[in-house]
């Protein structure tokens, strides 16, 4: 099962967003985070920022603000802040301050324009209501040049009010499959804007697919990313699917055309749309761009919608910037000549646009491209193609396809390139191939090396294509797995694809992850494997990560814990005498961790005699040489932990008294005994050290034994040392059979001295049984273990459990503090993911080993409850119930439905079945006549019983009388025919209750078991008559009756058979070449209706039969057209419904057809004239069309022979148009105008011409320019 889905979650709930400012005043930018202790960094340039006087930080909860004082224009820059995953950039742009204006010059701003007006003007007054605002789409008006403010408004511009008079709008979204199109929008650079497309599914058969293209070809479904993002939603009870493109941080580059196709098995429909993207917005208060608009859209702004454009040129129109000249009191009006801009660059180079567009202040060079290309003249047709490569082609990885173009000459060689190289067929991946003037090139298997450039080259012509290689869906071959780290610890999120080299996509909650400054992650690609690496994992990296391709995704879980520092060995009390060694030692979880030695509150520094360790866990404090000044409290104190460890150092004085030569030996011991105080404890693995001091004149001798055995240094593992004074027994590695009491025994000639030492040897316990799974949730799931067999010798502390996928090979840990109970709810799994458990032990030593895992186990949860539990029928002692499945079912299998009831004012419930059943049905039996119970249904799967769906009501057993009716069908309304020998079964559902009595009888009599069998049940009835005879025809009568009510129905049964043959056929006339025949018609009909007769001739000499007539009606015939001088015989055959009759009816005599002298002379006709003149039926209709949308324009003709028809725009022949397509079905003719633009307006003339004539007919079509949202709200 796939990893579920989580929504994309952002760090933050409100962006600060990009601001302007003048030089000298401060700018607060404010941010506000989804939770309240995120940790936010703000940044200059990708470098961090600290509050100072210049820059103030604030944090107030969840709301963070970031204030710059006094704005230089060094300050200009990109900033940026940072929370968790999450980063925002933002503007600072930083404008002068505004001098002080001159004397106002305002009034006459076309007084710097190159033409200025000649006469002024009044102007125009603006409509009431209307602001007069900037178009959206910048639309210029018909002129180069727009008027000045004071220069009256272009006279071929009617008022608004008069135009909507002339002309009303009779646009019409027609939309197809889409409920709502994408709208064409703006947006400005480095903002987000979102296209919604809606697609009612309530009448497709299919779940509608949704394609975004950005131009022609440019499927955007492989471009998702940062920049893009591709959604859908629906919703269920309206079945509206919504389709959204986000566009974030909008560049200049996606500006541009695109179109949403939306696709439902043979319903297809597509709109259009346009994204501008303009410039960052400037300060307020001053409008760069209404100074650097061109002078036709300012002429709109001044007359108002009244001085709408005439030419639909979105690019025309002159660029005034007489707005940002600064005021003067007296302008000087330069009289040079003046200059024609665009004939300067349509002679030059394009290397010099851009030079030249600064040099003349055109600052829109996308317009003056677009404008440029447009008055470039149309290409020459090419002489050496008559059907040239598309712009661009598509194909997937690994299939091929055939690139073709069409010559003029089909003798002409061609040659192919690839980015300019010649392509020469080399095996089976380039085929050429030439038919007539076709010229075809096949690319085989086409790779990623294939995405180039192709180019088909005659002579000195040449055309040129672009091929786009589609790669096929990456898959995810290995999935990312669940991790919990301590904080700190390094994180490797590994997965595997399908293909190497493939591009995957790292999210974190939803947000894009990147290689940032600061290179907290790390992206590695080895082969078909992808690892992210997280350096040094904190609190603020848990999350749910996210890899993509462009066909899969996989999701895992990051738990970061902090870290808990475990004593596994604590520094112990110590008793040295002078000049011994004390040792100071203890053990930490950590081998990182560093810690400080201190001797009665003042830190310990290493020197000659004091030596400080710190290998791996262990911490050493070791002091040569004890002297009694160092007697006191050690504690030694880790790192950054709020918590230490203490011990005693006691010292030892040794008094020497004189004492005879002759000294019995002593053993000097505190831990003598047997008691709990004097056990000697040792950790398994560890050393087991037993230093005696021990006296006597002269040295004694050493015996250790324990029990019985003594103990010398045959094992590697023992080691007995004597030194004076001192007797050392140790064992290297303590183990669990080391455990008991041992006995040291010192002698000497003045006597012996014994002591008992009891050790005691624990270790880690043993592992767990493997855990046991009682039940499984959603998203969780109840373990429960048994405690080790051995418990290591101390008490059991807690247990540590471990999770990971049964598919999977990293175990995650789900507790860091022991967990004292043997039973544990693990929660944060996936749904439908198997999943197994271990468990680890814990005492004062340490963790056990792990146990056994469990068996594997899949998250669950409960189905919801059925849903419509009715009464299906009762009776007296059972009662039937249906119900409908659960409306979510959930990953795991439904295992069936459990039923129960209970008697009214009881709360026992019953199962009314043993085990489950998978139908939704039941029927419960055994009931008590006249209980009222109430029902309930509950669906089961592994996870346990779902919801119960109970009756509204309690239900009283008993059955319910019911008038007996029978259920006719439709076809034995009427007669029932059937052939003899065929088989009748007859099923006539009934109701009633209790079960009616049912009886059978044919034409008035009871019907014999042995004419046709009847089988009853409680629902239907069935007659069954397994060989059909004549005798059975007839009308049969079905009875059902309870106690005195009664309903009847009949069924009228017809069994048919072939008819006998006609009788009496004679040969009445002979004349000519023709015969006479008549008969009568057979006795034996069949049992239905004669239908005809079958007339058949022969020639006695052959006596081949032929047929006259089929399916004849009458009984009199004509036998036509025999030959003369033959004698022919004849035979009628009778048909009815089931066919020919089995004999014929055979004429006794023959007819003799006489030879005659006469000769026949056909009769001569005239040849019909059926030419007609062409005339059209259906004339052109005149059409207003919108600009960008296909447009068709039909009529229809009639005239014999087909007459030739022949566009014509403007007089002109349009046939060999590439822009036109003309059809022509059965005299409807269809000229199709391929998304036409304002010049494709005029007089359209269709024409048909032949022999007999020709005809014209005529229309008008008008082009009007799309309107953008803006202009329709301001004529509004």
């Amino acid at each position: 099962m796939p990893e579920p889905v989580k929504k994309n979650v952002s760090a933050f709930a409100k962006k600060p967003k990009s601001q302007a400012a003048e030089e000298g005043s401060s700018v607060v930018f404010e941010a506000e985070t989804e939770k309240s202790d995120a940790k936010v960094k703000w940044q200059c340039n990708s470098k961090d920022i600290s509050s100072s006087d210049k820059f103030v930080i604030t944090a107030d909860g969840k709301k963070h603000s970031l204030t710059i004082k006094e704005i230089t224009k060094e300050d200009a820059n990109v900033y940026a802040v940072i929370a968790g995953g999450s980063k925002v950039k933002f503007d600072l742009k930083v404008t002068s301050r505004p001098e002080a204006p001159a004397e106002a010059t305002t009034d006459a701003p076309g007084a710097f324009i190159a033409e200025p007006a000649q006469a002024p003007a009044p102007p125009a007054a603006e409509p009431n209501g209307v602001e007069s605002a900037p178009l959206a789409n910048d639309a210029p008006l018909a002129n180069d040049a727009a008027p000045a403010k004071d220069a009256p408004p272009a006279t071929d511009a009617p008022p608004a009010k008069a135009e909507e008079e002339q002309t009303p709008d009779t646009r019409q979204d027609l939309i197809g499959i889409f409920t709502e199109k994408p709208q064409s929008g703006e947006v400005t650079m480095g903002g987000n804007i979102t296209f919604v497309a809606k697609v009612n599914a309530g009448s497709l058969l299919k779940k509608p697919t949704v394609k975004w293209f950005k131009g022609k070809w440019m499927d955007l479904a492989s471009k998702s990313g940062k920049h893009l993002q591709l959604k859908e939603t629906v919703d269920r009870n309206t079945k509206v699917y919504t389709f959204e493109m986000l566009v974030i941080a909008a560049k200049a580059n996606f500006a541009g055309a695109y179109r949403c196709e939306v696709s439902s098995r043979d319903k297809f429909d597509s709109c259009n749309f346009e994204l501008t993207v303009h410039e960052a917005s400037a300060p307020e208060g001053f409008d760069i761009r209404a100074a650097f608009r061109r002078t036709s859209e300012a002429g709109k702004k001044r007359t108002g919608p009244s001085a709408s454009s005439t030419d639909g040129n979105e690019d025309s129109g002159e660029l005034d910037f007489s707005t940002l000249l600064k005021k003067r009191e007296a302008v000087q009006v330069h009289t040079e000549p003046d200059l024609d801009v665009w004939d300067i660059l349509s002679h030059a180079p394009a290397s010099e646009f851009e030079k030249i567009a600064f040099q003349y202040g055109i600052t829109d060079l996308r317009g003056m491209l677009k404008r440029l290309k447009k008055m470039k003249k149309e290409e020459k047709k090419s002489e050496a193609f008559l059907k040239k490569l598309d712009p661009a082609y598509q194909v997937k990885k690994g299939h091929k396809i055939k690139l073709a173009v069409e010559v003029a000459n089909s003798d002409v060689e061609v040659k192919w390139l690839k980015n300019g190289q010649e392509i020469h067929p080399t095996g089976s991946k380039y085929i050429f191939e030439s038919v007539g003037n076709m010229r075809y090139l096949t690319v085989n298997h086409c790779s990623l090396a294939d995405d180039a450039a192709y180019c088909c080259v005659v002579g000195e012509e040449k055309c040129t294509t672009e091929l786009f290689v589609k790669e096929p869906p990456i898959l995810i071959v290995k999935t990312l797995e669940d991790q919990m780290v301590m904080n700190g610890e390094r994180v490797e999120l590994e997965c595997e694809v399908s293909e190497e080299g493939a591009n995957v996509k790292w999210e974190k909650d939803g947000v894009e992850l990147t290689r940032d400054e600061s290179f907290k992650y790390r992206f590695k690609k080895d082969g078909c494997k992808h690892i992210l690496i997280i350096n040094e994992a904190t609190k603020e990296d848990c999350g749910h990560y996210k890899v993509k391709t462009n066909g899969d995704e996989s999701m895992a879980e990051l738990l970061v814990q902090e870290k808990e520092l475990e004593v596994y060995q604590s520094i112990a009390d110590l008793t040295v005498k002078a000049k011994d060694e004390a040792v100071f030692k203890c053990e930490v979880s950590d081998e990182n961790v560093k810690g400080t030695w201190f001797k009665n509150g003042i830190e310990v520094k290493p020197d000659a005699r004091i030596n400080i360790t710190h290998i791996g866990r262990i911490h050493k404090l070791t002091i040569d040489e004890v002297k009694p000044e160092d007697e006191g409290d050690y504690t030694f104190v880790p790192d950054g932990y709020a918590f230490n460890l203490s011990a005693k150092l006691n010292f030892l004085e040794v008094k020497i008294d004189f004492v005879p030569r002759q000294d019995p030996p002593k053993i000097h011991l505190d831990c003598m005994g047997r008691t709990t105080d004097s056990t000697i404890v040792v950790v398994a693995g560890n050393k087991l050290r037993l230093d005696v001091p021990i006296t006597g004149d002269p040295a004694p001798t050493v015996i250790w034994t324990k029990g019985e055995k003594i103990l010398t240094e045959g094992d590697s593992r023992v080691h007995v040392d004597t030194t004076k004074g001192h007797c050392v027994f140790t064992i290297e590695g303590a183990e669990r059979q080391d455990e008991g009491i041992y006995s040291v025994v010192v002698r000497n000639p003045a006597g012996e001295d014994t002591a008992d030492i009891n050790v005691k040897v624990v270790d880690v316990p043993d592992p767990p049984q493997a855990p046991r799974i009682l039940s499984v949730g959603e998203d969780s799931c109840v373990v429960q273990w048994d405690p080790p067999s051995f418990d290591g010798g101390q008490p059991i502390i807690g247990y540590v459990l471990e999770r990971k996928k049964t598919k999977g090979y990293r175990w995650m840990r789900l507790n860091f503090d022991p967990f004292s109970e043997t039973t544990y709810e693990a929660k944060r799994m996936i749904e439908g993911v198997p999943y197994e458990m271990r468990v680890y032990a814990v005492n004062s030593i340490g963790m056990s080993r792990h146990s056994q895992a469990s068996q594997p186990f899949v998250p669950v949860a409960p189905t919801s409850e059925p849903i419509g539990l009715c009464v299906d029928d009762i009776s007296d002692t059972s009662i039937s119930l249906k119900w409908r499945p659960p409306e979510r079912i959930g990953s795991a299998e439904l295992e069936g439905y459990g039923i129960e009831y209970c008697k009214e004012g009881t709360d026992e419930w019953i199962p009314a079945m043993e085990g489950l059943t998978d139908r939704t049905s039941l029927v419960v039996r055994g009931l008590t006549t006249g209980d009222r119970l109430q029902f309930r249904v509950r669906a089961f799967n592994m996870a346990g019983p779902s919801g119960a769906s109970t009756l509204a009501q309690p239900i009283t057993i008993r059955e319910i009388m019911q008038r007996p009716k029978i259920w006719l069908p439709r076809n034995l309304r009427q007669t029932l025919i059937k052939i003899v020998g065929d088989t009748v079964n007859i099923m006539i559902p009934f109701q009633g209750k209790p079960r009616p009595k049912v009886t059978w009888s044919k034409d008035g009599e009871p019907l014999d078991a042995t004419f046709a069998s009847v089988r009853n049940s409680d629902l239907d009835t069935i007659l069954f008559i397994r060989k059909t005879e004549r005798k059975h025809s007839g009308k049969y009568e079905l009875h059902v009756q309870i106690e005195n009510v009664e309903d009847t129905a009949s069924i009228n049964l017809q069994i048919v058979d072939l008819p006998g043959p006609p009788e009496a056929l004679k040969i009445m006339d002979i004349w000519g070449f023709n015969v006479a025949l008549e008969w009568k018609p057979p006795k034996d009909d069949g049992n239905c209706e004669i239908i005809g007769y079958h007339v058949q001739k022969a020639e006695k000499k052959t006596m081949e039969w032929f047929t006259v007539y089929d399916q004849y009606r009458r009984t009199n015939c004509i036998a036509s057209d025999l030959i003369m001088g033959n004698e022919y015989v004849f035979r009628v055959s009778a048909i009815n419904l089931v066919g020919l009759s089995p004999e014929a009816c055979n004429t006794k005599d023959s007819a003799y057809i006489q030879k005659t002298g006469i000769e026949y002379k056909p009769p001569s006709y005239k040849d019909p004239d059926f030419t007609e003149a062409p005339k059209f039926t259906h004339p052109l209709v005149n059409r207003s069309v919108i600009s960008g949308y296909n447009a068709t324009l039909s009529c229809s003709v009639r005239g014999i022979p087909k007459p030739k028809v022949t566009w014509y725009k403007n007089k002109m022949d349009i046939t060999n148009e590439a822009k036109y397509r003309m059809l022509s079905k059965q005299g409807i003719l269809t000229l199709e105008i391929r998304k036409p633009c304002t010049f494709d307006g005029g007089v359209y003339t269709c024409k048909a011409v032949n022999d007999s004539g020709e005809d014209t007919v005529e229309c008008k079509l008008e082009v009007r320019p799309q309107i953008a949202r803006e202009e329709k709200k301001a004529e509004q």
